[in-house]
């Protein structure tokens, strides 16, 4: 996945009500149930059947660690998605959504304005709308580059030109080199 898709994912996995399975063979039957039967588990994690259904046994209980990575990944993200549905609801509705980085932020301005590059640390709560473009954007299969676009944009919007009060003339945000990212519903 993308930096931004990884911190919205992870944003959503807070608002989990119970942890994930953390066994392998509680991963494997959770998945197994999920996608109706050990083909459709053994095409996602690409691996055999036969291997699928002896950690469903618990004949094998200590996954590779690029298996065990995929399988974590797999159960979380069709961990409680009923709770996750309404945790992006209600981001993109009333809550909003908080984004905390360490990026490189410059922007494109008129002459005579300083529009450097530099280094900013921010944490900015950005509104129900920029919520919901993020999330729509991700779950139309948005590329990395695009939802960075979009969190530029709202950056601008909300940090820079401060809902329209300063900055109007303000063409573009730069927003690269992120050090850290992190998002809180």
């Amino acid at each position: 996945m993308s930096l931004i898709g990884d911190g919205l994912e992870k944003a959503v996995q807070k608002a989990f009500t119970r942890p994930a399975p953390k066994s392998a063979g509680a991963q494997m039957r959770y998945l197994v149930k999920q996608l109706g039967g050990t083909k459709a588990v053994a095409q996602t994690l690409r691996i055999s059947q036969r291997t699928v259904e002896r950690y469903v046994k618990n004949q094998i209980k200590k996954p590779r660690p690029d298996l065990a990575a995929r399988l974590e990944r797999e159960v979380k993200k069709r961990w409680q998605p009923q709770i996750r549905a309404k945790a992006k609801a209600k981001a993109a509705s009333t809550g909003g959504i908080v984004i905390d980085t360490r990026a490189r932020l410059g922007y494109t301005a008129p002459i005579g304005s300083t529009d450097q590059d530099r280094i900013r640390h921010l944490t900015v709560a950005l509104p129900p709308q920029h919520a919901a473009r993020l999330f729509d954007a991700q779950e139309a299969g948005a590329t990395d580059h695009q939802l960075q676009e979009i969190a530029a944009q709202a950056l601008k919007e909300v940090y820079f030109q401060d809902g329209g009060r300063r900055a109007g003339s303000l063409e573009e945000v730069r927003f690269t080199d992120i050090e850290h990212l992190e998002f809180d519903l």
